[in-house]
C-alpha cells in the first residue's frame, strides 16, 4: 500500500546553509503571513471526515507554496512604502 502522503521537496540548499538564527526568522516570517497565504491560496476547507488524496494534498501544497510566494512579497512591498 502506498503511502497516504509524500512530501517533495526540491533542492532546498539554501536552508541547509542557514544560522538557526535565520530559519528561525524564517519560520516566524511564515507563520505571521499564514492568514493571508491560506486566503490567497483560495483552497476549499475540508470536508470533516473524508480524507485528501495524495495528488490532492500535492496540488494543495503547490498552491499554497505560490500563495506563500505572493504573500511574502506583499508583505515586502507594503514594508517598503511604509
Amino acid at each position: 500500500m502506498p503511502p497516504r502522503f509524500v512530501a517533495h521537496y526540491q533542492g532546498d540548499d539554501m536552508a541547509a546553509d542557514m544560522s538557526p538564527e535565520a530559519k528561525q526568522q524564517r519560520a516566524k516570517e511564515f507563520l505571521t503571513v499564514l492568514p493571508l497565504t491560506v486566503e490567497l491560496a483560495g483552497l476549499p476547507a475540508a470536508v470533516p471526515g473524508a480524507f485528501f488524496t495524495v495528488d490532492q494534498m500535492d496540488s494543495r501544497a503547490t498552491q499554497l507554496k505560490m500563495a506563500y510566494k505572493i504573500a511574502r512579497k506583499l508583505m515586502r512591498e507594503v514594508a517598503d512604502e511604509g
